[in-house]
């Protein structure tokens, strides 16, 4: 075999399979496209299902691509095997009813002994036990020896209903040396000997509901190599991480943590850094940003899981941003993006490194009031651990941990169930979307033959369908897919909402609920039967909704005025990350890491009305992406465009990339309404504005508005803002002698309450119910009452909107006594209907009971007297 580089690996496999007459596809992004029962692509054939389920024909019956992935359901093994990750690329070579087996097995062969030069002694492989043709390819055409085809009954490639099918895995021999010892040691066994490093799945069946398999017409072919396996075979290495894709990181790192590799413990926390920097990378590069849902929950898990493993080697600064270069020198020449948005992951990785720091303090609070809380239990409550991993993103591992470090177990059988429960919720979700998705077959159509129009006011039905499956026809009340030979609906799509309108002919009324685009561009119409029936091949009148396209055309322009105007003001670093546009509205997401001022708001503002009101054209041109990016032309973050792209300019202030509506000049916007602004993640800010009659209504809401304040406060209305400060400044000074008044009301009581203290043990305890208003001022009185004792305990309740505040306060001299406030004030809220807890010295909590008070102060006062007189 010859040394290769991963990256030489990769450009290799691609070549072969083009020399094999496959097309090349750049690696989709990770986030599915129309496609909701995927989070995020975890396989090389996921991006490509509606060409293998024959829904829609493909761009070409070969294509070959190496596709980013992310799996995080084996996140606990990353680090600790030699295979996991969390990011991996699949090298994969597709046939789409084209070639099956024989080239599939052949061309596997030929790239793994000929190109690659692998050692044909060191390669075994498993077959299904009944597909005899791909025994007989192996066995025949390349020539292997029974014994190096394993036949066995898990090679079958299947998930419920479909298409599914044999497959066969081919192994490379390791060595002795790396196997178990055992003298059954062999393909299938556990160790890490038999190494899998090409899987070809053989499409070849239908499975109905009933269970049977009935032969496909068109049979595919979707094959899968790992390209850090690939690499870990060809420069022999122990593991995916010690090759030339991995290890650089791993080396930056020690040079940050000055640990030694060959320590186990270290080796596992490196591992785990360096490859959860790569899928931080990968996925912020494809527009994923760190939230509390979906991808951006798995994302900021990832990360954090990050800086947890850089904590255990001892890196207490920001570290994960630094790592970024070394990522990209490895993986920028195949994936550019990374390189374009290089300086903006940094900042994403920066900012949540730095918030989840102080999340990591705040967890480790709250872990040790969760286990003082615990009165002695030798073990914590599985859903409290799943809460400090789930609300805080606290690895279990570092609870468990500490927990240990006080004598505690963790119920792990607890926190397993509440993380499956989790998990069931979130597949039920995407397989609720799933459900949803009818994607129409229409292979059959020729789409030559069928055009968007926007002006066509007739055009003739090619297809009906209900659920993905033609029908032919429907009648009153069904819910239908129906596609036209001459389409001028709008589709769904940049945020924007699909067209919607009326068609009726001599036979039925169909009314047109959205409009939706399949990836090969075919425009598809979600509709309502009204009235009649509607058969294929119908003429049918078409009255689009003209004046709801117009409002939805005005807010889409001024979304790119908004962007424009947004990096004009903030700076090149402003990236769309999300839109939506509807006739009422528009929303608009981007990338910012500080709140924007008023005065940032009002130049942004003004800066697009401006524009607006130059009357300036708006041009639409379809090119080349190269002559669009010469051109300058703006893209989507994250978005996969085509050869051919649709650019949207508005004079020399906008130009962007963009499939949607658009007016024909500035001027037909009227002008644009900022209604909010507000931060919706880490580094995520949003805006949302009005255009057109929206705006307009809201600026004479507005003025409405200011003329009844005007006449409640007995001036002008430009008098107003001068009024409301004389009133407020008013108020303020009020509001100060107010608070001084019940500090002194408060302060006067405390005599009173200290005399009906009494002495424990010689410790001074004081147990009463005041008057204050908050819980503030509750903790402000205890505060008070123990310096006025110079020790002891106080536990003090007040009620406040039905309800009871306690607060106690334990001198810390005292605590070495015995003395536990958080155990105190437990006793005496539970004797109120409540519950609580806290530290040995403070600890507050709460009843639902107010006609207990006496009850839970003497239930307060009864803990105290148990420790002290024992």
């Amino acid at each position: 075999m010859k040394y290769m580089t991963g990256n030489e690996i990769r450009s290799a496999y691609l070549n072969f399979f083009k020399s094999k007459e496959h097309m090349i596809l750049h690696s989709f992004p990770l986030i599915p496209e129309n496609d909701p029962s995927l989070l995020l692509i975890g396989a090389g054939m996921a991006p490509l299902k509606p060409y293998f389920t024959g829904k829609l024909v493909p761009p070409s019956y070969r294509v070959t691509t190496s596709q980013k992935c992310i799996r995080t359901g084996d996140i606990d093994n990353v680090g600790r095997t030699a295979r996991h990750h969390t990011f991996f690329e699949m090298l994969g070579n597709f046939s789409f009813g084209d070639y099956f087996k024989k080239e599939a097995i052949s061309w596997a062969w030929e790239f793994l002994t000929e190109v690659l030069a692998l050692d044909k002694d060191k390669l075994y492989v498993t077959i299904y036990p009944d597909d005899t043709e791909a025994y007989d390819y192996w066995h025949n055409m390349i020539g292997l020896a029974d014994e190096r085809i394993f036949k066995m009954e898990d090679n079958f490639w299947e998930i419920g209903e479909g298409p599914c099918g044999p497959d066969s895995e081919i192994f490379y021999d390791l060595g002795p040396e790396r196997g178990c010892g055992q003298p059954t040691c062999t393909v299938g066994c556990d160790c890490d000997r038999y190494l899998e490093i090409w899987n070809l799945v053989f499409t070849q069946f239908d499975r109905d509901a009933k269970g049977e398999y009935h032969p496909l017409e068109k049979k595919n072919i979707d094959t899968g190599a790992g390209l850090e396996r690939l690499a870990s075979v060809i420069q022999q290495k122990e593991s995916n991480f010690e090759t030339d894709l991995i290890y650089p990181i791993i080396e930056q790192v020690l040079s940050i943590c000055h640990k030694e590799y060959s320590n186990p413990d270290d080796k596992v926390a490196l591992k785990v850094i360096a490859d959860h920097i790569r899928a931080i990378t990968i996925m912020i590069s494809d527009g994923i940003l760190p939230s509390n849902e979906g991808r951006g929950y798995v994302l900021r898990r990832i990360l954090r899981r990050a800086v947890r493993f850089g904590r255990i080697l001892g890196i207490n600064d920001i570290f994960l941003a630094g790592l970024v270069d070394t990522v990209i020198d490895i993986l920028g020449g195949e994936y550019p993006e990374l390189i374009e948005h290089k300086e903006f992951i940094k900042r994403v990785i920066e900012t949540e490194e730095k918030q989840f720091s102080a999340t990591l303090a705040q967890g480790l609070m709250l872990l040790k009031e969760t286990m003082e809380a615990s009165d002695g239990a030798k073990m914590l409550a599985g859903a409290e651990v799943f809460k400090l991993y789930d609300t805080f993103g606290f690895p279990v591992e570092l609870t468990e941990e500490i927990a240990q470090e006080h004598g505690i177990a963790i119920d792990k059988e607890g926190f397993e169930k509440a993380m499956k429960e989790q998990q069931e919720r979130a597949r039920a979700a995407r397989h609720d979307a799933s459900a949803k998705v009818a994607t129409p077959d229409t292979t059959h159509l020729d789409q030559v033959k069928l055009t968007n129009d926007k002006y066509a006011v007739t055009a003739k039905v090619v297809m009906v369908g209900k659920e993905g499956v033609e029908i032919g026809e429907a009648h009153d009340g069904q819910e239908v897919t129906i596609i036209l030979d001459t389409n001028p609906f709008h589709a769904e799509g940049g945020g924007q909402l699909g067209d919607t309108g009326v068609l009726t002919s001599a036979f039925g009324k169909v009314v047109v609920e959205d409009a939706k685009a399949l990836p090969n561009g075919l425009v598809y119409l979600i509709a309502v039967v009204e009235e009649g029936v509607v058969h294929c091949g119908d003429v049918m009148d078409i009255a689009v909704d003209t004046a709801r396209n117009l409002a939805m055309a005005r807010n889409h322009t001024a979304t790119h005025l908004l962007q424009a105007a947004l990096r004009s003001v903030l700076g090149d670093h402003v990236n769309q990350a999300g839109s939506l546009v509807t006739p009422e509205h528009l929303r608009f997401d981007f990338t910012h890491f500080s709140p924007i001022t008023a005065q940032e708001l009002d130049k942004i503002s003004t800066l697009v009305n401006k524009e607006i009101l130059k009357a300036l054209p708006v041009t639409i041109e379809e090119m080349p992406i190269a002559a669009a990016k010469e051109k300058g032309a703006m893209a989507l973050f994250g978005e996969k465009y085509g050869d051919i792209v649709r650019v949207v300019t508005v004079d020399d202030f906008s130009c962007e990339l963009c499939g949607g509506s658009h007016v024909t000049n500035t001027a037909v916007i009227g002008s644009l309404c900022i209604l909010s602004e507000s931060g919706i993640g880490t580094g995520l800010r949003r805006i949302e504005a009005v255009t057109g009659a929206a705006a307009l209504e809201k600026s004479q809401a507005d003025a409405k508005e200011l003329e009844i304040i005007a006449g409640l406060l007995k001036v002008k209305t430009e008098a107003i803002p001068e009024k409301l400060e004389n009133l407020l400044s008013q108020m303020r000074e009020t509001e100060r002698e107010l608070q001084d008044l019940k500090k002194k009301e408060a302060l006067s009581g405390v005599d009173s309450i200290i005399a009906h203290k009494e002495t424990i043990a010689a410790v001074p305890v004081v147990t009463a119910q005041a008057n204050v208003d908050s819980i503030d001022e509750l903790r402000d009185l205890a505060d008070t009452i123990l310096d006025r004792l110079s020790g002891g305990v106080v536990l003090l309740g007040a009620i406040h909107d039905d309800k009871i505040n306690f607060v106690c306060k334990v001198a810390k001299t005292d605590t070495a006594k015995g003395l536990h406030a958080g155990k105190i004030i437990k006793a005496a809220a539970q004797a109120a209907g409540g519950n609580g807890g806290g530290r040995p010295d403070m600890a507050q909590a709460g009843g639902k009971e107010p006609q207990h008070m006496d009850e839970a102060l003497k239930a307060g006062y009864m803990a105290i007297y148990d420790v002290l007189e024992k």
